[in-house]
Parts: structure tokens; C-alpha cells; sequence
């Protein structure tokens, strides 16, 4: 009888122990945005459009749809090639590889504004909250193609 009531008392625990180490990863996903939640402020896009006109266009064209050399930050393909990625990754890519004339000039905040730009001419919306430049909390916001049904205007 006692063996029985300590292996039941070890399995609770047990079941317990596995819940609490699930936890964060549950609440990581419900922490977990989309770019379709308002994710940055339109001052920051103002921002960030002054620096990509200074940094991006002459690579990218004024309305940042690429050429033969650079891809383009906006419309269809943009979309295609970023969809179900996070802005973590592409603020990375940024970080790691732009402008290629001045590898590493660019700051974290200012790749955060040019990234505000680059979702406010594709058509996301601006919310009450700047856009924050660490990339961890970047890697939770998700960069979908198409407006899920959930999230109205």
C-alpha cells in the first residue's frame, strides 16, 4: 500500500515537473505576433523611410522593388520569399549584409526603423507601439504574406 501511494505521489510529480517545463515554450507561443498586429508606430516608419531613402533606394529603387542585383523589399516576391519567417531574420539578414558598400554602419534602432518602412509599404498596419530592435523579441514577430483571418482592421 505505501509502495503504491509513493509511486503514484512520483508520477504527479513527475506530471507535474513536465507541465512546468512546457510552460515556457506554451506562453513563447502565445507571446508570438504577426506583422499584421500593428508591431511599430508610423513615426518609426517616417523614420525609417528618411534612412532607407539615404541607405536602401539607390540598390533597392525608390519604391523598393529591386533590380537585377538587389531583390526587392516589397510586393509579391518580397512576400514570397519572407513568408512564415520571423522580422528577427530578416533584421539579421540586414545586420549581416547591409548596405553591401558599408557592411555594419547601420545600427540596430535604425535597421528597426528601415524594417517599419519596409512593412508600412507593404501594406501592414501601424500600431501604438514602436517596433523594439532587439532581436530576440523580433525572432516572436512573424512575417505573414496574407492577413489571417482573425485579424481584422
Amino acid at each position: 500500500m505505501r509502495i503504491t501511494k509513493i509511486k503514484i505521489a512520483a508520477v504527479v510529480l513527475i506530471g507535474f515537473g513536465l507541465i512546468g517545463m512546457l510552460q515556457p515554450a506554451l506562453r513563447a507561443q502565445e507571446m508570438s505576433r504577426s506583422v499584421w498586429d500593428g508591431v511599430y508606430t508610423e513615426e518609426q516608419a517616417r523614420r525609417g523611410e528618411a534612412l532607407c531613402a539615404k541607405e536602401c533606394t539607390s540598390c533597392h529603387g525608390t519604391e523598393l522593388t529591386g533590380n537585377d542585383e538587389a531583390p526587392p523589399l516589397s510586393g509579391p516576391a518580397f512576400l514570397a520569399n519572407w513568408d512564415n519567417l520571423t522580422v528577427g531574420d530578416l533584421s539579421e539578414r540586414v545586420r549581416r549584409t547591409m548596405p553591401p558598400n558599408k557592411l555594419g554602419q547601420l545600427g540596430r534602432q535604425q535597421i528597426a526603423d528601415i524594417l517599419c518602412h519596409v512593412l508600412n509599404v507593404n501594406g501592414f498596419p501601424a500600431g501604438k507601439t514602436e517596433l523594439d530592435p532587439k532581436t530576440e523579441l523580433l525572432k516572436q514577430i512573424r512575417i505573414e504574406a496574407t492577413r489571417p483571418k482573425d485579424k481584422s482592421e
